[in-house]
């Protein structure tokens, strides 16, 4: 019973998925900041190079602060004047408007590298803060890198703006005719691109830890197989399509080896295969259900949900003893964990009496917070920084993707303009 019971809350996730997918584009909406919000301005960065500038990077920048929920940006309306040099910055005109922090700088294009220099200053300190110079290929990737490194000098935390999501969508044209899609884009939602096209669904992706290789569940035929693609060249590989399950697969942290779920012998366990040799390791070997395996940072041991404690819960196992330990006890369902990289917290979707929310455990105190309000949350996918959680959800009966801080304090929802999406995945960094 406990086991047909796990097997209709993994049907019906799969149903809910599939159900809800549509094809669209990321809109970033602030539902809650941090308390009390850093005011920072940042001014419009001086274009150094001949022509016309193709974006306004401080535009960008300023956005991924306000994004953070950290930071409330100075509107460009409101600047009393726009320096671009430490001569040109008077303090008492900012310190009227209320700031706490003044980015100024400027930059260029040398056969296509761009460059910024940019300086913040502590308003009520009057004094400069940090001088620094960042180049990317692009406007948008610089715009982002500097971002994250104004964030790094602010808050002590690396930013990770400059990193890229991964998720699926699903567009009808009937009711039997869908058409599925599996997108990235940079971490605001722009620059997206489809990484792969089906008429049959695709689950499950995530990231290899070099930023550029991803995993994913396809269906061919109506049978399921795990894949590994090369993100720039569009190259892909298939490396396992047992008969029966083949699902939940994660890269460890080396990128050398996969751990995905099997039910080739009859019950759904835990595998680690070796993507270069094919060489497929048992981890797990339990009558209940053992599903949606991930890593400890160190890849010496993995995290899984099993059901044998009587529902669904979050373990970990040994990978070199063997030991397994229990590690959620709060609530009635935890299911597909995943770790901060520095191994102390773990988020998870979490249900006690009313729905489904994203909840982190933290692994040194033993205290459990939900972060989440909303009443069907699912695949939370951790930032490399450990900051926030992506995960998706529903809003007003439409699939949408959210960020959580990690202690709940900041919340960002990612509706799309036309459709819904699901199955989020954040990389690591990519700078």
């Amino acid at each position: 019973m406990l086991n047909r019971a796990f097997i209709k809350i993994v049907l019906f996730w799969a149903a809910f998925a599939l159900a809800t997918f549509a094809h669209a584009e990321l809109r970033i909406e602030v539902s809650k900041g941090a308390d009390n919000a850093t005011p920072i301005a940042v001014v419009p960065f001086a274009w150094e190079s001949g022509g016309r500038a193709s974006d306004e990077i401080s535009t960008i920048i300023s956005a991924d602060l306000y994004r953070s929920g950290m930071f409330k940006p100075l509107a460009r309306s409101d600047m009393l004047s726009w320096p671009t040099r430490a001569d040109q910055v008077f303090f008492r005109d900012w310190k009227a408007l209320g700031m706490e922090y003044l980015v100024i700088g400027r930059w260029s294009n040398a056969g296509g590298k761009y460059t910024a220099s940019f300086e913040i200053f502590d308003v009520l300190a009057g004094r400069t803060m940090k001088s620094a110079t960042a180049s990317a290929s692009n406007p948008r990737w610089l715009a982002h890198y500097t971002a994250d490194l104004i964030f790094e000098a602010l808050t002590g935390i690396k930013g990770a703006f400059a990193t890229r999501l991964l998720y699926v969508t699903m567009e009808r044209h009937g009711p039997r005719n869908q058409r599925y899609r599996l997108l990235v884009s940079d971490s605001d939602g722009y620059n997206e691109k489809v990484i792969r096209d089906s008429k049959e669904p695709i689950l499950s992706p995530s990231w290899a830890p070099n930023g550029r290789h991803i995993t994913y569940v396809a269906f061919q035929h109506s049978h399921p197989g795990i894949y590994i693609q090369d993100t720039m060249t569009g190259s892909a590989q298939r490396i396992t399509s047992f008969p029966g399950l083949n699902g939940a697969p994660r890269f460890s942290p080396d990128g050398q080896k996969l751990a995905l779920t099997l039910s080739k012998d009859g019950n759904p366990e835990i595998y680690v295969v070796d993507t270069r040799t094919r060489a497929l390791q048992r981890v797990t070997s339990h009558f209940a259900i053992d599903t949606e395996a991930n890593w400890s940072p160190d890849g010496g041991s993995l995290i899984y949900t099993s059901d044998r404690s009587g529902g669904p819960q979050i373990y970990r196992q040994s990978l070199a003893t063997g030991a397994v330990e229990r590690l959620t006890f709060d609530g009635n369902y935890n299911a597909r964990a995943s770790m901060t990289p520095d191994g102390r917290f773990l988020a998870m979707v979490h249900q006690d009496s009313g729905g489904f929310q994203i909840a982190v455990q933290d692994l040194e105190r033993g205290s459990f917070n939900v972060l989440t309000d909303t009443p069907l949350d699912e695949s939370p996918s951790i930032a490399p920084n450990g900051t926030m959680v992506i995960y998706a959800t529903l809003e007003r009966g439409r699939g949408v993707l959210g960020v959580v801080s990690i202690d709940g304090r900041v919340k960002v929802r990612l509706p799309s303009s036309v459709g819904e999406v699901r199955e989020p995945a954040w990389s690591p960094f990519m700078f």
